[in-house]
């Protein structure tokens, strides 16, 4: 039977047409690409009333009209969109989290004893009787170091703040037996210790400073927090109790919040801010920009609108005459809170009574600025924020010596960036914009070359003729780019056409989708921050990588990582070791950065862990010596059992930095759940590290097993407990002979048929105290 059909109406975006037609009486049925499209469609059109039209999820080529029985729509001709077929992903799968860290042949790495060398790989090498495995490092000249994989813990990767940059110059590598790396690495110790003793130094002098407390908790405060629109992450309520312990306390504060861009920091100044003000003091907002100081004004004015607190900003965008008048202001206390850039730190301007100085994004001050903040923070609270983020190890190291809290909790309603990558293609681009301008939003567009950007924004124009494209690179005039950043921020542009001066620092919750062309000449620290520029509110948002066909072999894994790895909180994890890096460069100072570049990032937070571990305890704690052991059997990971080399290394990584024997014989059975039951030289590994770890509390120098014997010696300062010695390992079917001279020696020989390294790791057990 054939019906007569007819193409449906011209809607072409007007959603008044569309709502005429669904209620004029003819069955009318809209088919949508993806569930996503229709709760959009369903909330646009149910705007004026119940929804008359059905929504469905199908794909049609177009729509159709069967006279007096249906209207069949699709919404790619409702907003006026070729319908595309959606690329799968470029990469099926992602590089790893492990394969990310994990050594590769080539990679530049640190020996702790001779410097700066390539890794070559692993090999199996015959060494004091038994077969092992072993690290191999070739150093200046072709000469090469067998590192076994049990003192893995030698060897750290090299990495510096130079990696970043991918013109960087490879390091220099140090000859084998040289002097210099030996006088490099002292020289890094020393400047370690001088900056730690500096930070202890005015840690001390903080805690003999006082000044009154703030009060504790009204009515008003509790009122604002249960104003914040969001439930508080406990990321949040940990930094909202520590912020608020230091200002009740008697000494000042200088904390430092570190947390990834829109993790609710700006949240805990204003809570910081306003508790201050309850006290009757005045609040100094510092930011680097002046967009940001505009940014950091809506947000306080928003949140403290119900409240009589006076807030001002200053910045460049304000003429002499109205700053004048501020500062004026801020003398006679007419002022609480006043949010700028540096102008603030001018001699110019005082305080009645400055109470709190928060500080956004320190590193970015001039040595001048960050000298005057350092006379403030003497005698006056400080909060300091940042979104790049510190190593672990890092935040652990100057944990005793500066107050540091991390924000690493997403907030509850952020979602993933969908992130493709995908060719220049016109009609996606085209689809991508037109779908976010629907919603009512904005679009960031990164093309990083100043010579062709203009070129791109007329491009774009053509594409998308009813958008309003703008351009912003460094560059303009000052005035000029910020007026473009700050049309951008308040609506009264869709597009920004923009080099990589979008990376930090400009937050716009409009503006969900993100294209960034020649994604693959981006490095992963960066493309991971300018991916952070989107997805900054409740909606869905968008990241595509523009990427020619062909791409490098590092590229192609960058690009891998992010299009896989997007979930919340990935940055701290993957990412992003170059961001870790700036943000160790920013917490230890340009005067660090020489250090760490020469001895690499890896081994000098080592470093700085020791010496902050000694500081700490007045050098008092004796230092971990692991025994020695050789077996006359092989003890090794085969290649047959664990075939991965990544993941070979990271258990010997792993095992090597265990210092518990209850640790290893849970690595033990976690390996033995991955791979399967361990066979004999892998059984071997897990007891030798037993063996030196049990050896390392008893103060055993050596072990030595060969056949049917074992040979026990301790160090010279050990004083065994030896009362029940021989009951110990009679008990495990051994026979023993003290050797009572100094260094004092055990002479073990097997009576039974017990197995040798298991019985000598229980008699060994048995002499800990």
């Amino acid at each position: 039977m054939a019906f007569p059909v007819r193409n449906p109406e011209t809607i072409s975006r007007d959603l008044r047409v569309l709502r005429r037609l669904q209620r004029d009486g003819l069955n009318t049925v809209i088919l949508c690409d993806n569930a996503g499209q229709a709760e959009r469609l369903e909330e646009l059109l149910g705007e004026d009333g119940p929804l008359a039209a059905s929504l469905a999820i199908g794909v049609l080529g177009g729509g159709f009209i069967v006279p007096n029985v249906v209207r069949v729509l699709t919404d790619h001709e409702i907003f006026r969109r070729d319908r595309r077929l959606r690329r799968t992903r470029r990469y099926t799968t992602g590089a790893s989290l492990e394969s990310l860290g994990a050594l590769k042949p080539g990679d530049f790495v640190v020996h702790l004893e001779h410097g700066i060398g390539i890794y070559r790989g692993i090999e199996k090498i015959f060494y004091r009787e038994s077969t092992i495995e072993s690290a191999v490092i070739e150093y200046e000249g072709g000469d090469r170091l067998n590192v076994p994989l049990y003192r893995i813990d030698q060897i750290e990767r090299y990495r510096s703040a130079n990696d970043i940059s991918e013109d960087a110059p490879a390091p220099r590598l140090h000859k084998l037996g040289g002097n210099k790396w030996k006088a490099q690495r002292e020289k890094t110790r020393m400047a370690i210790l001088e900056m730690t003793q500096e930070l202890l130094q005015l840690y001390a002098r903080r805690k003999v400073t006082t000044r009154p407390s703030h009060g504790a908790d009204g009515a008003w405060q509790r009122q604002l927090e249960s104003s914040f629109l969001f439930e508080d992450t406990p990321d949040q309520r940990k930094a909202t109790d520590d912020v608020k312990r230091d200002l009740e306390g008697e000494r000042p504060m200088d904390r430092l919040l570190v947390g990834d861009v829109g993790y609710g920091k700006t949240e805990i100044a204003i809570r910081a801010a306003f508790k201050a003000v309850q006290s009757g003091r005045q609040v100094a907002v510092l930011v680097p920009t002046t967009i940001l100081a505009e940014q950091h004004a809506r947000s306080f004015g928003d949140r403290l609108a119900d409240f009589p607190v006076a807030v001002e900003v200053m910045s460049r965008f304000q003429t002499a005459k109205e700053q004048a008048v501020i500062v004026e202001k801020l003398k006679k206390k007419q002022v609480d809170i006043i949010i700028g850039t540096h102008r603030l730190l001018s001699p110019d301007v005082e305080f009645a009574e400055l109470g709190l100085i928060i500080v956004d994004e320190e590193h970015r001050f001039g040595v001048k600025h960050k000298e005057r903040l350092k006379q403030l923070k003497l005698s006056t609270d400080v909060l300091t924020l940042t979104a790049t983020p510190i190593p672990r190890t890092l935040h652990q190291s100057l944990a005793g010596l500066r107050d540091l809290t991390l924000m690493q909790t997403a907030p509850r309603d952020r979602s993933p960036v969908l992130t493709f990558v995908e060719p220049f293609d016109d009609a996606l681009i085209e689809e991508a914009i037109s779908r976010e301008l629907d919603r009512g939003g904005q679009v960031f567009f990164v093309h990083n070359r100043i010579e062709t950007i203009t070129a791109i924004a007329d491009h774009l124009k053509r594409v998308v003729p009813r958008a309003r494209v703008a351009v912003g690179h460094g560059q303009m005039k000052e005035r000029e780019l910020e007026k473009v950043m700050r049309q951008f921020v308040e609506g009264e542009v869709d597009i920004l056409v923009s080099t990589l001066i979008v990376e930090s620092g400009l937050d716009v919750p409009n503006a969900n989708t993100m294209f960034v062309n020649r994604a693959d000449h981006l490095g992963l620290a960066q493309l991971y921050q300018l991916r952070g520029r989107v997805g900054r509110s409740h909606r869905r948002a968008y990241c595509y990588l523009l990427v020619p066909d062909r791409v490098d072999e590092d590229a192609e894994r960058r690009l891998a990582v992010l299009e896989h790895h997007t979930e919340l909180g990935a940055g701290y994890r993957v990412a992003l070791k170059d961001l870790e890096l700036r943000g160790a460069g920013n917490l230890l100072g340009p005067e660090q950065s020489g250090f760490v570049h020469s001895v690499g990032f890896d081994l000098y937070l080592r470093l700085l862990d020791e010496t902050v571990r000694q500081l700490s305890d007045g050098g008092g704690q004796k230092s971990w010596i692991p025994a020695d052991v050789t077996l006359d059997f092989p003890s090794y990971l085969p290649d047959e059992y664990i075939a991965s080399q990544e993941a070979k290394l990271d258990v010997y990584r792993r095992l090597t930095a265990l210092r518990d024997p209850q640790a290893i014989e849970a690595l033990k059975g976690e390996v033995r759940d991955r791979f399967g039951a361990l066979p004999a030289p892998a059984d071997a590994l897990f007891g030798s590290a037993m063996l030196r770890v049990i050896g390392a509390s008893l103060g055993v120098e050596g072990v030595l097993v060969r056949a049917s014997e074992a040979r026990v010696t301790f160090r010279a300062d050990a004083v065994p407990r030896l009362k029940g010695l021989s009951a110990a390992f009679h008990g495990v079917q051994f026979q023993v002979d003290v050797r009572r001279a100094q260094p004092l020696a055990l002479k073990l020989t097997r009576l039974g048929g017990a197995e040798m390294l298991e019985g000598l790791i229980r008699a060994l057990k048995a002499l800990v105290p």
